[in-house]
């Protein structure tokens, strides 16, 4: 059959959330995804035995969203700790959530990295946003930068500690994001500790999608949408190589596909390098960023000592991770990561670089976390670009998105 109530484009987080939501209120529906697998930019490949995801993703459990729709323990979540290390000229400091790491107080305030004007700003910054969410939203936005100035955050921990760290975050190494965005995220990291699932970040979509399935939804694999045009009683959807599809309405959840003549976000893109190792350069499995920022690099981790799932027995993965536009040369990154992890990195061997052109949708200031989800075609939007940049904002459009769909078609 190839009529349908509702067509979704893309079989994303967005997209697979707005799919079953429809089809739990008995909507008869179909999702038609360009790709051989579901997911978007939450997928995990295997390659020599590794498990690589498209970039490096963290799943967060705090998000309500997650905690709504996710069943988490069925993933396995290997989570990292809640810490940072900083290389430094002449060693490497740790930095923990003094909640979670207790024990981690001392080496902290040892550090040199956080002078109590530093921590009374960077409480001044993100405190009543941890406290409440609702102080992100009051008053007027900025970008990260002006926040940063406003609330008298400088010296090592601004410039060696959470520059570096964010921007691999945020894709975004000048602090032009939203002020408000980034404190929420903050919040989010300090009322969660996130992870990645033991068969990688593809797991997640793979759960949703199960979900959908049971409850009613066609899934097409393979099944790129070419064209989406009006008729009188509904919509008609050309698809590459395979029959049309006509539905009474049209989810477009499929991010930057310029075939669909929809509206695009802004997006800013990271990179990412996945290196084999037979011997881990250290058994820590915090997030490790260069405070000297001494090259391209942003983050490094080594994903085997959080997830030992992500490689062959007696292997190691570790990821890198550059902000684009990127012209970072392999030799410049394993130059960096030597430095980072004092580790000869010579024998490592590079198994993929993913450049990401469109890893988030730019969330520039002043924020608005509730995009319209209808265009005025009659078409509907799914995605983190009518939300947050986030696992959190996706899941989110996708069930909007299915609201507005079951507004319109009660009518």
């Amino acid at each position: 059959m190839n009529e349908y109530d509702v067509v979704v484009v893309g079989a994303g987080l967005a997209g697979l959330r707005a799919a079953t939501r429809l089809a739990e209120a008995g909507r008869d529906v179909v999702v038609l995804e360009a790709n051989d697998t579901v997911g978007g930019r939450e997928r995990t490949d295997v390659v020599d035995g590794f498990r690589l995801d498209l970039g490096f993703h963290v799943l967060n459990p705090a998000y309500p969203a997650v905690r709504r729709w996710v069943d988490v323990d069925a993933l396995a979540l290997r989570r990292f700790p809640v810490a940072v290390g900083v290389r430094l000229d002449d060693r490497v400091a740790r930095l923990a959530h003094p909640l979670r790491h207790p024990g981690s107080i001392p080496a902290t305030l040892r550090s040199g990295l956080v002078r109590p004007a530093d921590l009374a700003a960077l409480i001044r910054w993100a405190g009543p946003t941890v406290l409440s969410a609702r102080a992100a939203k009051k008053g007027r936005d900025f970008s990260l930068d002006e926040g940063w100035d406003r609330a008298g955050l400088r010296g090592p921990l601004r410039e060696a500690v959470l520059e570096p760290f964010l921007a691999g975050v945020i894709a975004d190494a000048r602090q032009e994001t939203s002020d408000a965005f980034v404190r929420l995220l903050i919040r989010s990291f300090a009322l969660g500790r996130p992870g990645v699932p033991a068969a990688g970040i593809g797991a997640l979509p793979a759960q949703l999608a199960d979900t959908a399935r049971r409850a009613g939804v066609g899934i097409r694999l393979s099944h790129r949408v070419v064209s989406t045009r009006r008729r009188a009683h509904g919509w008609h959807l050309g698809v590459e190589g395979a029959d049309a599809v006509t539905a009474r309405t049209v989810v477009l959840s499929s991010g930057l596909d310029h075939a669909l003549d929809a509206p695009h976000p802004r997006t800013r893109g990271l990179q990412t390098w996945w290196f084999a190792a037979d011997e881990a350069p250290s058994a820590d499995a915090a997030l490790r960023v260069d405070g000297r920022r001494r090259g391209p690099i942003v983050n490094t981790a080594v994903m085997t000592n959080t997830a030992p799932t992500y490689a062959p027995r007696g292997q190691h993965l570790i990821q890198a991770t550059c902000v684009m536009p990127s012209d970072a040369a392999e030799d410049e990154v394993r130059r960096q990561l030597g430095e980072v992890w004092q580790a000869d990195t010579r024998p490592w061997r590079l198994l993929r670089r993913d450049d990401i052109t469109h890893a988030l949708p730019a969330q520039d200031p002043p924020l608005r976390l509730r995009r319209p989800v209808r265009l005025d075609d009659g078409r509907y939007l799914a995605g983190d670009h009518r939300d947050s940049a986030s696992i959190q904002g996706a899941l989110v459009s996708g069930q909007r998105a299915a609201e507005a769909v079951l507004a319109d078609l009660a009518r």
